[in-house]
């Protein structure tokens, strides 16, 4: 499919520029100097190309769409590697058609799923079970992790990772800390054997269960350190929380070990003392606090925390509405993260725009070795376009996903996306 966008401050990487965009085959096939029309002599096309089969006559003669983005953005597409889809198993919270729908509208281009599905995939069986949703019903690419324990509870035997590695992002068992050493020891030499990463729900349950949230988290991310410093593995820790994780995390990077983070929006934006009654505040781990906050957003500002995902949990109203001791833990998020980070980080100035967007879009494809994160002749044409100058409040009944339990309910915000294109092929716009 043959697109022309026009009009648009593209972002290459390193700069914003003024340009006109033709896709071509799934991929950017040339930028036009803006403001000189769509239909561009096959000289231009031809010095703008880096594809050698590249039919220019067609190009600068048809296109089935031309966009006009109206001095709008034009963002490499998100990738969120930390998402609950629900399905299979738990449908009436989310389903894939849902949970990508609402990635679409947030700008996300790709995502990979965390596996607290039913049945859990922990071999080759259940895993297709999730993996046919995915290909009838994702409207972006998903994918899945693979569990790290058999059961996905932390303890026991280790999932049939070596037949689950050629179809997964990594191994997780997400919402459970992996409780034994032998067990996250031997689970980390089988990846690195893989080349996958353990991507790490870090909690100690002892300590979680007398309420010692902070100590549960950082804890289990010394464990899992020292051991990667033995065993050289690729380790990524979840939803960072507290300082001291933080603290852990820089250390290890300066050692040399092979470790990448995330944090979550509402992390990086609220603290314990915004906490209240309602189950839209109840998150696993909790909200922390204002100095944990603080040193989140300086480890995103220098690079410590790589990227920022969103936890995206949907659950049932039902299951929201206890208020916070009673509620499910989980908040959604994918069509809030952009907006609410931009508004409440960049225009702040407390990181740049190029900084969010290589945290959003540029890093975890690094991490998990997924092409694109740049708009560049030749790369694939993943992409959003945001208005990042209409205000509007967060509104959960307008959200596609089912689930509608945020934190950032009537936040006022800039920054709506306008159109997410995916292969070259528009798959979601306003």
């Amino acid at each position: 499919m043959r697109i022309y966008l026009r009009n648009g401050n593209v972002f290459t990487g390193r700069q914003w520029e003024k340009r006109d965009v033709i896709l071509d085959g799934g991929r950017i096939a040339a930028f036009v100097p803006s403001g000189q029309g769509f239909l561009e002599s096959d000289s231009i096309l031809k010095a703008n190309s880096m594809l050698d089969n590249l039919s220019v006559d067609n190009l600068s003669i048809q296109y089935e769409r031309v966009i006009d983005c109206d001095n709008s953005f034009l963002l490499p597409g998100f990738v969120d590697i930390h998402v609950h889809l629900r399905e299979p198993g738990y449908e009436y919270k989310e389903t894939i058609v849902t949970g990508t729908t609402a990635g679409a509208a947030g700008g996300y281009t790709t995502l990979l799923a965390m596996p607290n599905v039913n049945p859990a995939p922990s071999n080759p069986v259940a895993l297709e079970i999730q993996l046919a949703a995915i290909r009838k019903d994702g409207v972006v690419p998903v994918i899945p992790y693979g569990t790290i324990t058999a059961e996905r509870n932390g303890i026991g035997m280790l999932s049939d990772m070596d037949a689950l590695a050629p179809y997964v992002a990594g191994f997780s068992d997400d919402g459970t800390g992996v409780q034994a050493n032998n067990i996250i020891k031997k689970a980390m030499e089988t990846a690195k054997a893989l080349d996958k990463v353990i991507a790490a729900h870090c909690e100690d349950e002892t300590l979680s269960a007398e309420g010692d949230f902070r100590r549960s988290e950082w804890i289990q991310v010394a464990r899992d350190l020292a051991l990667c410093k033995k065993i050289a593995c690729k380790y990524h820790v979840c939803h960072v929380s507290t300082k001291e994780s933080l603290r852990l995390i820089r250390q290890a990077k300066q050692e040399g070990l092979d470790v990448t983070c995330e944090t979550a929006p509402h992390y990086l934006i609220f603290s314990e003392e915004d906490v209240q009654d309602d189950g839209r505040f109840k998150m696993n781990p909790p909200l922390m606090a204002k100095e944990d906050r603080q040193a989140l957003i300086e480890g995103l500002a220098d690079g410590t925390i790589d990227m920022v995902a969103t936890d995206h949990a949907p659950h049932s109203k039902e299951e929201k509405s206890k208020g916070f001791a009673g509620s499910a833990n989980g908040v959604v998020g994918l069509e809030t993260a952009f907006p609410v980070l931009y508004t409440q980080l960049v225009l702040t100035g407390k990181i740049t725009l190029e900084r969010l967007v290589d945290a959003l879009a540029v890093a975890p494809r690094k991490r998990f070795g997924l092409a694109g994160g740049v708009l560049e002749p030749g790369h694939p044409a993943d992409l959003c376009i945001w208005d990042l100058k209409r205000p509007y409040h967060v509104d959960s009944e307008t959200f596609y996903s089912k689930g509608k339990s945020t934190p950032f309910e009537g936040m006022e915000v800039l920054g709506r996306n306008l159109c997410t294109i995916v292969g070259g092929i528009v798959v979601w716009e306003r």
